[in-house]
């Protein structure tokens, strides 16, 4: 199962990307919509592959 590997400080930044690399492909009709989703995706499960892959965890340990 997925393990949270991201803190809040971590989703908040990647929501705020993600949105704006959303609204850019609305705007320009490019694949930035689709980069979009998948970082709000990340931010939204609170787990990131790489991360997972590269033993990289920004939780607090209380989280964890």
């Amino acid at each position: 199962m997925m393990k949270t590997n991201m803190g809040d400080v971590d989703r908040m930044v990647r929501a705020l990307v993600g949105f704006t690399a959303l609204g850019a492909g609305f705007y320009f009709q490019s694949w930035w919509g689709l980069t979009g989703l998948v970082i709000l995706a990340t931010a939204t499960f609170s787990w990131c592959p790489p991360y997972a892959m590269l033993g990289i965890n920004t939780c607090s340990a209380e989280k964890n």
